[in-house]
C-alpha cells in the first residue's frame, strides 16, 4: 500500500479554546499514540490532512507523520468531522508497523448492471462497507463485487464476497450486503386486493342484520 507523508506540529495546548484557535489558523488538533510511546498532542495542516485521507486508500492510508523530524508510521483511527461543514475537527493517529495486523472498515463497490434491475427490480444496498482483518500493507482500498448476474429477489451476502489474499472478513457470513427487490408500487397495488377479500366476510353480518330488521318491521 502506498504511504503518504504529513507534517505535524508539537506543543499543542489541549482544550476547547486552543483547539478553536488552531482551526481558525487552518490547523486540525490531533494526538499520536501507540505501543512503546507516550501520547503526543500535535496539530496538522487541514489541507494536507485532507489530501492524505483522500488517496485511493481513504481512511486506511498509511501516513508517515513527521513529528519534530522523527517519522512515525501511523493510521488515522478516529476522525472527528464537523456536523455540517466539510472540515475535520480532531484526528487520532495510531502508530503501526508494517507487519502489524489490524481490523478496519473497507468500502464495498458494486460493479455491473443487475439482471433483476433490467427486469424492473430495485437495487437495495444494505451495506456500503465491511470490517476486515489484514496486515496494514494488505488492506484493500475497496472490495469489488460483481452484481451483474443478480436476479430479482437475489441477494449477495458476506459469504459471497471475493476471497482476497491476507484478508479475513470480520462479519457474520449471512449478513446481507445488497439485494434486488420488487418495486414498492407493486406491493402497493397488491394491497387493495387483500383488503377487499378481508372486507367481504364482514359484509354478511350487516346484510343479515338488515334482513332481520325488515322481518321485525313486517311483524
Amino acid at each position: 500500500m502506498e504511504q503518504v507523508s504529513l507534517r505535524a506540529r508539537t506543543g499543542r495546548v489541549p482544550g476547547t479554546r486552543a483547539s478553536r484557535r488552531l482551526r481558525r489558523e487552518g490547523q486540525v488538533p490531533a494526538v499520536v499514540y501507540g505501543h512503546g510511546m507516550d501520547p503526543i498532542n500535535v496539530s496538522v495542516d487541514a489541507r494536507e490532512l485532507y489530501a492524505a485521507l483522500h488517496t485511493d486508500a481513504g481512511l486506511n492510508a498509511l501516513i508517515n507523520l513527521d513529528v519534530d523530524g522523527q517519522e512515525i508510521l501511523t493510521m488515522a483511527r478516529v476522525v472527528e468531522r464537523h456536523p455540517y461543514r466539510a472540515e475535520y475537527r480532531h484526528v487520532d493517529f495510531q502508530k503501526v508497523s508494517l507487519t502489524e495486523t489490524v481490523t478496519t472498515e473497507v468500502p464495498v463497490h458494486f460493479e455491473g448492471d443487475p439482471v433483476g434491475v433490467r427486469e424492473g427490480g430495485v437495487l437495495s444496498p444494505a451495506r456500503t462497507s465491511v470490517m476486515v482483518e489484514a496486515r496494514v500493507t494488505q488492506i484493500p482500498s475497496h472490495i469489488e463485487v460483481d452484481i451483474s448476474g443478480l436476479e430479482l429477489g437475489g441477494v449477495v451476502r458476506v459469504a459471497d464476497l471475493p476471497a482476497l489474499d491476507g484478508v479475513t472478513y470480520q462479519e457474520d457470513p449471512e449478513e446481507v450486503i445488497v439485494s434486488v427487490t420488487a418495486p414498492a408500487t407493486e406491493a402497493a397495488e397488491e394491497a387493495p386486493e387483500g383488503e377487499e377479500e378481508a372486507a367481504a366476510p364482514a359484509a354478511e353480518p350487516a346484510e343479515a342484520a338488515e334482513e332481520g330488521g325488515e322481518a321485525s318491521a313486517e311483524e
